[in-house]
């Protein structure tokens, strides 16, 4: 079967230029690109006006961070023109282990876009963690043999690669043996211990801030993922490397976007769409996410408008808006004039799915679990949150525990606890965070990067207690809770961290908990689930909150909560 794409610009990735060519599809492969016409195929399709560019790569995702699992997550990313994601499922092999990348593995085969694997490195993410499995090097090779699995996962154990350390390197190693390719996650790391965590294999990295930082990778050899996601938004930081020629060694990726900004705002093209608007090449944008994703992942053949290339693209009304109309995926119109083509779902076996579906051993909870014993005034360590950043920074400041056990709404001074939510250890860590902006009742998840234990923010012991037993009673989700009553609430029961409900009733129960915070006192631009999921990810400087307490990522050790 033979389909010709008629009358489009065609947007050449090798040499940045817009050609008037017309595409000739055989199968799931191009096999031309020029002055081809009707004679030569069994199908046209007019583009007429529009532009025909290689579909889009994100090259770094957790789906798990969607909230849908693998099939929902399709139905809203091809909308916008993706073709292929690189996902890393370390958020459910964090509570389930293998099971849990077996999981996503059958949950995503055969979907209208290819779906790549990158096995966890860390799980749990380092020795302070608590998370539901651990995985070894031996745990993971086996995975090495699938043919969607392209390498090792972002190593966030930076301290452990720079020491050394066994268990690290015999994961980092084995890749390499296998001629793998190894994802970086080291933010802020510099110098000669940049120099050592390169040396030893890792080529990339999608936890720069700033455009220096990025440049000092790419300087030295590694290619840099330019994300921005519901959290992390780092685009307008690294702005400058749409320009060349540091262009040349990005990729743009989202990491973890919450189901309601995927629908609402797009995946890929909206990254492309932000950096027109800041001034830069729609094109450029284009080649980040397609050639240069592809040749990063060794993808051969993919990527690309070409003769031998997969017939994985995306057709556009207009460029500089990135307005998708039509996808094709292998050569099958997948979507068309915006409406998708509709398709089963991956069959998932009963045994992983039971085990997904039952990741909660804790007990009940009380108001005396979320108090902090102390009088009078203390100096405390106090995590302070960096807008729409992942880092943080460490406050020390003067905790009146005389008045609401030291919550403070008026200096946005809140509660924090995470709880150990996989083996009843009874492990909780508490302190206090600033920078979120609630000013009455308590939020709780389940989703606290990377081990997924129970994590609440509140302004009282009370509904504190209330929402963590209210998460705990629907095996895993999130909860808005004020004067003991549900707010909102969003179930999620696979693995505590997703649902198989429809992306549009994800993406409604999604805005409804973020809106309701919102009422609270949240600052409209903080997306405070988002937010707090990552105050519980010691890999991240400068300091987090884990089951065992405040944990300082320059110090690499547990801290105290009180300083004076």
């Amino acid at each position: 079967m033979k389909t010709l794409l008629k009358g489009g610009t065609v947007v050449n990735v090798f040499t940045d230029e817009l050609e008037k060519a017309n595409v000739l599809i055989e199968d799931e492969r191009i096999i031309g690109v020029g002055d081809y016409s009707e004679a030569d195929a069994d199908c046209v399709h007019d583009v007429s006006g529009k532009y025909i560019c290689p579909g889009f790569i994100d090259g770094h995702i957790h789906i798990e961070s969607t909230m849908m699992l693998p099939a929902e997550f399709a139905r809203a990313a091809v909308l916008h023109g993706t073709s292929a994601v690189v996902s890393d499922p370390h958020e459910i092999a964090n509570v389930c282990g293998s099971e849990g990348i077996e999981f996503m593995l059958e949950a995503s085969e055969g979907l209208p876009l290819d779906m790549y694997i990158m096995v966890p490195s860390c799980v749990p993410a380092t020795s302070f963690d608590e998370s539901g499995a651990e995985l070894s090097a031996a745990d993971i090779d086996p995975f090495y043999r699938r043919s969607r699995v392209l390498g090792l996962a972002e190593m966030m154990n930076y301290v452990g690669v720079v020491s050394g350390d066994k268990g690290v390197m015999d994961k980092i190693n084995s890749a390499k043996a296998k001629g793998k390719v190894i994802n970086g996650h080291a933010p802020l790391l510099s110098g000669r211990d940049l120099d050592k965590y390169v040396a030893a294999g890792i080529r990339d990295d999608h936890e720069c801030s700033s455009a220096d930082e990025a440049k000092e990778r790419i300087r030295k050899g590694q290619r840099v993922m330019i994300r921005n996601g519901t959290a992390a938004r780092n685009l307008y930081g690294l702005i400058d490397l749409f320009d060349d020629p540091w262009n040349r060694r990005c990729l743009l990726v989202t990491d973890d976007k919450h189901a309601a900004d995927l629908i609402a705002n797009g995946h890929i093209d909206d990254i492309i769409r932000l950096a027109v608007k800041a001034g830069k090449s729609a094109v450029t944008g284009i080649r980040m996410a397609t050639l240069q994703a592809a040749e990063a992942f060794g993808l051969k053949n993919e990527g690309a408008v070409a003769p031998g290339y997969s017939a994985n693209l995306a057709v556009l009304d207009d460029l500089d808006s990135v307005s998708v109309c039509d996808v094709y995926h292998l050569g099958k119109k997948v979507v068309s004039a915006g409406k998708l083509e509709e398709f089963e779902n991956p069959k998932i076996s009963a045994a992983l799915k039971e085990r997904v579906l039952h990741s909660f051993n804790l007990s009940s909870l009380c108001e005396k679990d979320f108090h902090i014993a102390a009088s009078g005034i203390r100096k405390c360590r106090v995590i302070d949150l960096v807008k729409h950043q992942l880092i943080t920074e460490e406050a020390l400041l003067d905790i009146d525990f005389s008045n609401n056990n030291g919550v403070d709404t008026e200096k946005d001074i809140l509660k924090l606890a995470v709880i150990e939510r996989h083996r009843n250890t009874g492990h909780t860590g508490l302190g206090f965070i600033r920078g979120i902006g609630l000013k009455d009742g308590a939020i709780a998840a389940s989703v606290s990067h990377d081990s997924h234990n129970l994590i609440v923010i509140g302004t009282g012991e009370a509904d504190m207690a209330f929402a963590a037993n209210r998460v705990r009673g629907l095996g895993g989700g999130m909860v808005v809770i004020r004067k003991g009553s549900v707010v909102a609430e969003m179930p999620l029961p696979y693995a505590g961290i997703m649902t198989d409900s429809p992306a549009s009733d994800v993406a409604k129960q999604n805005e409804a908990v973020r809106e309701s915070v919102h009422a609270l006192g949240v600052p409209s631009d903080i997306e405070p689930f988002m937010t707090m999921a990552f105050v519980s990810l010691p890999v991240i400087p400068k300091i987090k909150m884990t089951t065992h307490g405040l944990f300082s990522s320059e110090s690499w050790s547990i801290v105290p909560l009180f300083a004076d």
